[in-house]
């Protein structure tokens, strides 16, 4: 059993919380759309009006731009270190809030939320890379589940900010968010598996010994120097190791089994289309109050679901979480079936609109919304963990624009409720696979976790890897 030297974790909450700050704002950019885009399409209030397309183009354009910031941080992110390239990433998000708080015409907002992609993506490839890498066994699910806490709490915090202001004076006081990262994070360690890859054993220590507030750390720098050599002998650390390797190419099968259901069950693409899914339902709550309601619930359950990853575990929550939101978003569906295709009158039941969807929020964010960008960070190993969260975060991407165009394009040509079905179908899909092939790595070490990718014999609570195996399936 591998041991783990006792210190306080202090610091590594801090510092987990002022990384985040780089997801709060992204949130806050990838939310944008939901009570902004409202204001563009409305041609008696805007001064810079735009069309469905349009609307569309803007709610996906920083998934785009993601893929140009995934690529570059694979390249930046073993070169400058994880906190420089953490604290960089204020930049263009300032730049982005700016560009929209002042643009005169489309192409500006389009470059703005393009601009703001990038950032996205360098920011969801390094953050849980560095949580992940600082953070000790018994809090590393929590710290690490932080990513999606605070991604909602930006979402949360534009939708409330846009409701009651002008979109310039919601991108003003928006571009406040990255200044406040820049100045916190500066003062936060650098990752010590970073300073060691770079033969940098003395700031290494260092590192350490900050982050666990403890001056006994030899056994855990022995341990992640030992991990680091035995990765390098065996495989250099290039990209296409990402799949000439077993161990990886499971690790890439399970994350791209996760995130991929996690986006065809629609929570990005809903967050894109919060308001309008709640204007179309026609209740007598407003579309803004709704929102905030829906958002305020997400963010609370991801909260609870952080809190509680590290006892119950990864896989019961992510099983439990997907089963949930399948019959949830199948209500959903039906109501959206009973208004469009039928004539029966269901006027005085149209609460079951934001009942079905609220209901989808809390139990989504119980496990799927959180617990796959924490497995980012624990199922690859150091030398090629940048290429992975790089591949990983295209993959979003992708599958996240795919989900968007797919619930844009079926609203307006089918209806929502077709929308809705083929997000359950998604979700079902996507409980099996759980069920299958993803692993608990609860209070395990980021080397134990290699061990059992690797097949190898690891202790776990007293038993072997195959015994525990044997246990699960009895």
């Amino acid at each position: 059993m591998t041991t783990e030297t006792k210190g306080s974790p202090v610091l590594q909450y801090i510092a987990a919380l002022t990384g985040t700050l780089a997801i709060v704002t992204d949130g806050m950019h990838y939310g944008w759309s939901s009570p902004s885009v409202v204001q563009l399409k409305d041609n008696k209030t805007c001064t810079l009006c735009i069309d469905e397309s349009e609307g569309s183009t803007l709610a996906v354009m920083p998934l785009i731009g993601a893929v140009a910031g995934s690529l570059t941080a694979a390249t930046i992110v073993d070169i400058f270190g994880r906190k420089r390239t953490i604290l960089a990433t204020a930049v263009p998000f300032f730049v982005a809030w700016m560009m929209v708080a002042f643009a005169q015409n489309i192409i500006v907002l389009y470059v703005a939320r393009f601009i703001a992609g990038i950032a996205d993506g360098v920011t969801f490839t390094v953050v849980p890379m560095y949580i992940g890498e600082i953070s000790d066994p018994n809090v590393r699910g929590m710290l690490g589940s932080s990513c999606s806490v605070t991604w909602i709490a930006g979402f949360l915090l534009i939708n409330v900010i846009g409701s009651y202001f002008s979109i310039k004076t919601t991108a003003l006081v928006s571009s406040i968010v990255p200044g406040v990262l820049f100045v916190t994070f500066l003062w936060m360690p650098e990752s010590p598996y970073y300073l060691l890859m770079r033969d940098q054993p003395r700031a290494a220590r260092q590192s350490m010994e900050r982050l666990k507030r403890t001056k006994d750390v030899n056994e855990d720098l022995n341990r992640i120097r030992t991990a680091m050599q035995a990765e390098e002998k065996s495989h250099g650390g290039r990209f296409l190791d990402l799949f000439r390797v077993k161990s990886n190419r499971k690790a890439v099968f399970i994350i791209g089994g996760l995130r991929g259901f996690q986006q065809l069950a629609g929570t990005t693409a809903i967050a894109f289309y919060t308001h309008e899914i709640f204007q179309t339902a026609g209740d007598d709550i407003s579309a803004h109050y709704a929102v905030m309601i829906y958002y305020s619930v997400q963010l609370i359950l991801t909260m609870v679901s952080s809190s509680i990853v590290d006892r119950a575990g990864r896989r019961p929550l992510l099983l439990i979480s997907m089963a949930g939101s399948a019959l949830a978003l199948f209500i959903e569906g039906t109501y959206f079936y009973i208004l469009n295709e039928t004539s029966v009158d269901i006027s005085s039941f149209s609460i079951v609109a934001v009942v079905g969807l609220i209901g989808f929020v809390i139990i989504f964010s119980l496990g799927m919304q959180s617990i796959p960008v924490c497995m980012l960070g624990e199922l690859f190993p150091t030398n090629v963990k940048a290429f992975a969260l790089c591949l990983a975060d295209v993959y979003f991407s992708v599958m996240a624009t795919v989900a968007s165009k797919y619930l844009q394009i079926t609203k307006v040509e089918y209806g929502l409720h077709v929308s809705f079905y083929g997000f359950t179908v998604c979700s079902l899909l996507g409980l099996v696979f759980i069920y299958l092939y993803v692993p608990e790595t609860k209070g395990k070490t980021l080397e134990d976790i290699q061990k059992r990718l690797k097949g190898e014999m690891v202790e776990c609570n007293g038993k072997t890897a195959e015994e525990e195996k044997i246990s699960l399936k009895a």
